[in-house]
């Protein structure tokens, strides 16, 4: 699904990496280690321009659908817990790969845009942003989850981050 949108800027957003999860105490593992990953990665405004009528935002968005995995799974291990069903370690993998041929697909014709995968890293509200045009992200995910990435052209190549 792609869609035009108006990113939501909210500079603590990526504050979000840094909270605290089952196994990670610290946050996300790649925080300032990889690249485009917080405190370096750059605010997404200072990269593109959110409101030019020429350079539209786009979200191309994959929907899993979350609700067949976890029964499929409950099918595989009935002794699972809801924790263990709901996981992202047991899909998040694929649903990337289908969400990058998607960004490929849109690329493909577009060679003037760039891709962001983690537009929250750069400060956007993702949620928000996609509130605003209309689609209502499930929080936490029950029955599907969306991946989104934010293509744009660029205001200058030098800040684009390396996909």
């Amino acid at each position: 699904m792609r869609c035009r949108v108006y990113p939501v800027m909210q500079p603590e957003m990526t504050k979000l990496c840094r909270r605290v999860y089952p196994g990670h105490p610290r946050g996300c593992p790649n925080y300032g280690i990889k690249p485009g990953c917080p405190p370096t990665a750059p605010m997404y405004d200072s990269v593109y321009n959110l409101r030019d009528l020429e350079r539209p935002v786009i979200a191309i968005i994959n929907w899993f659908d979350l609700t067949q995995h976890v029964a499929r799974m409950r099918e595989r291990h009935p002794d699972w817990s809801e924790r263990q069903l709901y996981c992202c370690l047991y899909w998040q993998k694929g649903a990337r790969r289908d969400l990058k041929r998607e960004v490929d697909e849109f690329l493909e014709t577009r060679p003037a845009y760039r891709a962001e995968f983690t537009p929250e890293a750069m400060g956007v509200n993702v949620t928000a942003t996609l509130k605003a045009a209309g689609i209502v992200l499930e929080w936490p995910p029950r029955k599907r989850a969306a991946q989104v990435a934010l293509a744009g052209i660029p205001l200058d190549r030098k800040k684009v981050r390396h996909l």
